[in-house]
């Protein structure tokens, strides 16, 4: 016997499993489940991660291999990650939810705790959240003066202290930039590293210009000659938030970080004790390598 769906059911149909596998012509777009996940070169764990995604962050499918796929996020730059990672986007689904005023919040301490009921001592943390992830917020009437609750990626409902998260998301000016470049001293170097638990020298510059609504290219020769950024034609024109690339010259940038002023930069670096950490540009090791200035337009 055959069976003849209703015409609305099918159309119905037809549209979940469009949402779902990007059928539609348009790329499939993801949402990170994980606090940091790594992009690799290529498909498989032995490879070397080129940047990294944080929680909630939405990518875009380019392609799929052996449980693997490739994406990119909001600064184009690709890499591949474990499917396991992420879950799929429907079409018309946004996250984290829309982001006007009220709806999400911001994380801003350096790294936060994210709970399953309001309350740090009856469970271990659901998770820990790098800086800058954003969070729909429910809304849902049970929020304290302390307690925030929130929806993660995977749509499980969880608490976050209002002390470490922000909800004004507009961005920083360039003064709070630089303030905030400074609380993040003392934060670990890694290669590819895109967050607080992990910065290399470009992911560290982006992450400060993206809290300014900047997203900048991921590799310090792409910023260097990234349209956005202006060129600075003397060392004495040098103004705090201005930006330094460093190589053997100008076709070889390999290391990048930012101005404060008075002789002093701030940058990610493996040399000697690697970390975030403020250097003098007079310093021989970087001066005699300093092969561009940029200043955003």
């Amino acid at each position: 016997m055959s069976t003849v769906l209703p015409r609305s059911l099918l159309a119905g149909l037809l549209f979940a499993f469009a949402a779902v596998t990007g059928w539609t012509g348009e790329p499939l777009a993801h949402v990170v489940l994980r606090p940091v996940i790594n992009f690799h070169s290529a498909p498989r764990e032995d490879s070397d991660v080129v940047t990294q995604a944080t929680l909630g962050a939405r990518l875009l499918e380019l392609d799929r291999k052996d449980g693997w796929v490739r994406v990119k996020g909001d600064d184009d730059y690709p890499g591949w990650t474990p499917l396991t990672a992420l879950r799929p986007l429907a079409t018309t689904e946004r996250y984290p939810a829309s982001l006007e005023p009220g709806k999400a919040v911001e994380v801003d301490a350096l790294a936060a705790n994210i709970y399953q009921e309001p309350d740090v001592t009856k469970h271990a943390p659901v998770l820990t959240a790098p800086f800058g992830v954003r969070l729909e917020r429910l809304n849902g009437g049970r929020d304290t003066q302390r307690w925030i609750e929130v929806r993660l990626p995977d749509r499980r409902v969880a608490w976050i202290q209002s002390g470490d998260v922000r909800t004004d998301l507009r961005p920083l000016s360039l003064e709070a930039s630089l303030t905030l470049a400074r609380r993040f001293l003392g934060i670990t170097y890694t290669w590819g590293g895109s967050s607080t638990f992990g910065f290399d020298c470009s992911g560290f510059t982006q992450a400060i210009f993206r809290t300014r609504g900047v997203i900048l290219p991921r590799d310090a020769n792409l910023q260097a000659e990234w349209s956005g950024l202006a060129a600075v034609s003397d060392r004495a024109l040098l103004q705090p938030g201005d930006l330094l690339f460093f190589g053997k010259d100008a076709a070889h940038i390999t290391h990048t970080g930012m101005i404060l002023g008075q002789d002093l930069f701030i940058h990610d670096t493996p040399k000697d004790r690697p970390v975030i950490q403020i250097s003098q540009l007079s310093d021989p090791t970087w001066s005699k390598l300093l092969v561009a200035m940029r200043r955003l337009k």
